[in-house]
């Protein structure tokens, strides 16, 4: 079994992605732009300044600013309210810690947002370290988030697991030295995710909670590099 459980959140402990799609759809529409939602789906998870790039090669990085602002305001105004924990987080997190499991939680999301879903969760007694969007200048893949996370837990990566619903959070959990596990509500297929470097993936955590109190090894699998595939 692992010692450390680094978990993302959105998507993976609670339900938000498809809030979090039509706010930055949202956002785009104001500056001009039309981007399909399954085209956002593709890069969900990503750092958003990432996906912008990505989407919208030729604006700024000040106008790239201004509609992740504005993304923000919208999904605060108009979708946070709508956003619910996935079933069985609580007793995920309590049967880890019961084996003598550390839990933290490793997500790009901040301020009002995190705050929202730290209270949906209620699951304070078993969160052991946060690092959030408040605490790095890129988010995931991008490894300093998990590393953030294993400092605080004081463990290696090898003896810790990241748990996520993108590819990009297994890139963050590998690179920071961790293994990867994922789980299927952010809308990627199993195939995806393994390809990514998961070692398990389940439908939600509370399915993926055997593999975790196994503790499996990863396969050997190679690696995707899913910016340069997706582009």
């Amino acid at each position: 079994m692992f010692s450390g459980f680094i978990f993302d959140v959105e998507g993976t402990l609670v339900d938000s992605v498809p809030q979090n799609l039509r706010s930055l759809q949202d956002a785009l529409e104001r500056f001009g732009c039309r981007v399909p939602y399954q085209t956002l789906q593709l890069y969900s998870g990503l750092d958003g300044d990432q996906t912008l790039q990505l989407v919208l090669p030729e604006p700024t990085e000040a106008v790239r600013k201004e509609i992740l602002q504005e993304q923000a305001t919208i999904y605060e105004r108009r979708y946070l309210s709508s956003v619910k924990p996935v079933h069985g987080v609580t007793d995920v997190f309590r049967a880890l810690t019961e084996h003598g499991g550390k839990i933290a939680l490793a997500t790009d999301c901040k301020g009002v947002a995190f705050k929202r879903y730290i209270s949906l969760l209620n699951a304070d007694d078993y969160i052991t370290a946060t690092a959030c969007g408040d605490d790095v200048e890129h988010g995931k893949p991008d490894p300093r988030l998990v590393g953030i996370a294993l400092r605080k837990l004081a463990l290696p990566g090898a003896r810790s697991v990241m748990v996520g619903d993108t590819p990009y959070d297994a890139e963050a959990g590998l690179e920071a030295g961790a293994k990867s596990a994922g789980v299927l509500s952010g809308g990627f297929s199993e195939e995806t995710l393994s390809q990514a470097g998961c070692f398990a993936v389940a439908y939600d955590v509370r399915s993926l909670l055997p593999h975790l109190l196994r503790g499996e090894p990863e396969p050997e699998r190679t690696q995707l590099d899913w910016l340069r595939k997706s582009a």
